[in-house]
């Protein structure tokens, strides 16, 4: 059905969402039936007048509401009224501690997703993609890992580069491929818990580096190499998570000479590089031959691929750690892989990242309206604020107050190395995820009310 127009003149509140009330009128009234085909999205655009995005957010509203359904090419049909069951309809965020990228206005990714999909189970490979994979993943799958690392200038191909079910999975290989327990790892003074919960099963020893806002310092580095044998130093040299610093190219040249001199393997671990407008040399195009190089989509687009690229110096390295990528996960989900692979293929990964850049630009503007400068570390293209709490403010006290709001919010404790005292606390603030932008508003509000204008006085206990 073609020829649907929706009513929507003298319509208060936004367009897209006027359109996807009248559409469920519509549906409601018996004028729209379940399997009736809804007009393109670019006709319907142009017979209303308006941008096509809009109608775009308009189909997504409505998809969310479980009134119609996308399928591929075929195009959007009504579905039966309350075709959602009731646990998926009810099903409310919830905070894992997990950093999250924001979902853009209008989620297009859940379009993208839905027509990807659509065309993998046509495509005439996709009963293969529906097997088990081979560990590691499969040759097309690598190579349009390898050639997405290599545009950044990281020498990677087929032969070095692994998929894995995200990068903690890929973490967990390289451990157990080059360190072994009592080795000792250079880390900046708080790091990612993902990395310190493996140092822990592993038996490692943590040697904390000093660091400044620009991240680890390469003199701490060189010292801690002069001082005792240092197998490993793991970084994440764009936007470190919790810190926000951002190694300059100058540091990470001189981590990666030091690295060199006392034959150091450098474990870099980039989840955000590619939401930075300014796209820094990674460690593993200044020192290919030692670094462990780790990528993950699901940082920069969605946790829902679980999808990262693990590229290692050698080839002789590779089936070592695909074997402990098949014994702890087996494979990555291959439809996930499949429709990442069709995204690096067709560059339609450049416009989700770009997206979601978009949309941490957003609310770290809102950020910078509401926190004075001074009081908390960002990076403009990223999704968490790094917070040091001055006085005797409690961050537990602030865990609680904000995470009613939805806001997911760690105490510095969770990222602090063991028996390493910075003799400051502070807060991880993570404003991405399914977090709205008005209840960001309020969540910072709030924060900032307490944190700088309460004269002293404790929080109520309510």
């Amino acid at each position: 059905m073609q020829k649907w127009l929706p009513a929507v003149e003298g319509s208060q509140g936004p367009v897209y969402l006027a359109i996807c009330e009248a559409l469920d009128h519509d549906i409601g009234a018996g004028r729209l039936k379940a399997g009736d085909r809804l007009p393109p999205q670019r006709d319907l655009a142009e017979a209303l007048g308006v941008d096509p995005g809009t109608v775009t957010r308009a189909y997504s509203e409505a998809r969310r509401r479980g009134l119609i359904a996308a399928e591929g090419r075929r195009g959007s049909f009504v579905l039966e009224k309350h075709a959602s069951t009731p646990a998926m309809a009810s099903i409310a965020p919830f905070d894992t501690g997990m950093n999250l990228p924001p979902i853009p206005q209008g989620n297009p990714f859940a379009d993208l997703f839905a027509e990807t999909v659509a065309e993998v189970l046509r495509s005439p490979a996709a009963a293969n993609r529906m097997q088990y994979q081979p560990a590691g993943g499969a040759p097309v799958d690598r190579q349009a890992g390898a050639d997405w690392l290599a545009a950044r200038g990281i020498p990677a191909t087929e032969e070095n580069v692994l998929v894995t079910s995200g990068a903690q999975t890929a973490l967990h290989a390289i451990s157990n491929s080059i360190l072994k327990p009592g080795d000792a790892v250079c880390t900046g003074p708080f790091v990612y818990p993902g990395w310190l919960s493996i140092c822990r099963r592993r038996g490692l020893h943590i040697v904390p580096l000093d660091a400044d806002d620009e991240g680890i310092l390469p003199d701490a580095f060189a010292a801690a190499c002069r001082e005792q044998p240092v197998r490993a130093i793991y970084l994440v040299p764009t936007n470190d998570n919790p810190t926000t610093a951002t190694l300059p190219l100058e540091r990470r040249a001189a981590i990666a000479a030091i690295a060199r001199q006392h034959d150091v393997a450098v474990i870099e671990d980039d989840p955000y590089g590619r939401l930075a407008a300014t796209d820094i040399p990674p460690l593993a195009s200044i020192a290919p031959e030692r670094t462990w190089h780790v990528t993950s989509l699901s940082k920069m687009i969605s946790p829902s691929l679980r999808i990262a690229y693990l590229r290692a110096p050698h080839v002789r390295d590779i089936m070592r750690l695909a074997a402990d990528i098949h014994e702890t996960t087996v494979m990555a989900p291959p439809l996930n892989t499949a429709v990442s692979t069709q995204w690096l293929l067709s560059g339609a990964w450049e416009q989700l990242i770009d997206q979601v850049r978009a949309e941490c630009v957003a609310r770290q503007d809102i950020v910078a309206t509401v926190l004075p400068p001074a009081s908390y570390r960002a990076t403009r293209e990223g999704y968490h604020l790094w917070i040091p709490l001055e006085g005797e403010i409690n961050p537990f006290e602030l865990v609680g107050l904000l995470q009613p709001l939805g806001v997911s919010i760690v105490s510095g404790e969770s990222f602090r190395v063991p028996h390493h005292d910075t003799g400051r606390q502070a807060i991880r603030l993570s404003i991405g995820g399914t977090l709205s932008r008005d209840k960001l508003t309020r969540a910072l509000e709030r924060l900032d009310a307490v944190m700088h204008h309460r004269d002293g006085r404790n929080g109520p206990l309510v």
